[in-house]
């Protein structure tokens, strides 16, 4: 087979719900501000258990689209203001896999400004044993043209967190990790159209370019590479989007 086959997964009754109530607040179809029915009644309407329903209505105010309310109910936030980091992959589910164009360039002004500077950091703080962590990713990239496209996405994710955990900054991998889901989404459409091209080649040169400059602690060239390196990624995957 010529293409890539994923496996299945079956989703959970809570996981459906969980989708259908994103779905009528994404869409509009409930507005902000609105007070949805009681658990009871919405359970009900939905014929689902209210248990089930309880659960999906706490991970929505986890995310920031609804906010629970003792004694008087559950309203729709606005979730531009409300909404959390955990939105983000609900968001890519509900435009099918389809990030809108101010959104995507959002993400990459927002991926500019946070690994140029954990580059920088990373060639001030990175300690010896950074140093052989980064070389084990670049070891194993080596054989990039033959691996799949589920293993590029995870080395170069796996690349990009290593610089932040060597930025010696604790609350930058954190963030990294919180976007991985839109993260490897990305990529995964980067690497699956260029992975028989020689942009994949400059994508690990960019690699080996940021590896060499932490380890020789020069941060101006550090911030230098990753700067041309998620420009290179924006370049080459249409919609505004960018690789790592």
């Amino acid at each position: 087979m010529n293409f890539q086959v994923r496996p299945i997964e079956a989703r959970s009754l809570k996981e459906v719900v969980i989708q259908t109530l994103e779905g009528w607040i994404l869409s509009g179809d409930l507005k902000i501000g609105e007070k949805l029915p009681s658990e009871r009644d919405l359970a009900q309407k939905m014929k689902i258990s209210r248990p089930v329903l309880h659960e999906a209505l706490v991970d929505l105010a986890s995310k920031g689209l609804v906010k629970i309310e003792a004694r008087r109910g559950i309203f729709i936030n606005d979730y531009r203001i409300n909404g959390s980091c955990a939105l983000l992959s609900s968001m890519l589910n509900f435009h099918q896999d389809q990030l809108d164009p101010v959104f995507g360039k959002s993400l990459i002004d927002m991926r500019m400004l946070i690994e140029v500077e954990t580059a920088k950091l990373a060639a001030i703080h990175a300690d010896e044993a950074d140093i052989r962590d980064l070389q084990g990713i670049l070891e194993a990239e080596k054989g990039f043209s033959t691996a799949s496209v589920e293993d590029l996405v995870e080395l170069d994710f796996n690349f990009h967190l290593q610089i932040a955990l060597a930025s010696c900054n604790r609350a930058y991998p954190l963030i990294l990790n919180s976007f991985k889901a839109i993260y490897t989404h990305l990529t995964e459409n980067f690497f699956t159209k260029n992975i028989h091209t020689p942009i994949l080649e400059e994508v690990f040169t960019f690699h080996h370019q940021l590896v060499n400059a932490i380890k020789d602690k020069d941060s101006i060239a550090s911030q230098t590479v990753m700067v041309a390196m998620l420009k290179h990624g924006e370049k080459h995957l249409s919609g505004g989007s960018h690789d790592g």
